[in-house]
Order: C-alpha cells, then sequence, then structure tokens
C-alpha cells in the first residue's frame, strides 16, 4: 500500500489587511473563507499524523 505524503500541503495564509473591508457585511468574508479552509488543513493534518 502506497502513503501518499500529504503533508507538503500549504498551511492557508492569513487575509491581507487590504483584503478585508472591516465592514462586516461581505458574505462571505475573507476571514469566513480563511477559518473554514484553515479547519479542513488541520483535519488533513490529523488525519496524516494519524497514519504515519
Amino acid at each position: 500500500m502506497l502513503k501518499k505524503n500529504t503533508k507538503n500541503i500549504l498551511k492557508p495564509e492569513k487575509p491581507k489587511s487590504d483584503e478585508c473591508c472591516g465592514g462586516g457585511s461581505c458574505c462571505p468574508c475573507v476571514w469566513d473563507t480563511y477559518k473554514e479552509k484553515l479547519k479542513k488543513w488541520q483535519l488533513t493534518q490529523l488525519k496524516i499524523d494519524t497514519v504515519n
């Protein structure tokens, strides 16, 4: 069985200061998108650590 090395998946980058309007009315906010991607990345890392 081959193990796919996905440890190289890059951690999502925080939005730059000029990417957020700060008004709270954007849907989805760039921070919402970032947090969703970060959560998926963290879960992937946990799965990789569990397998290895």
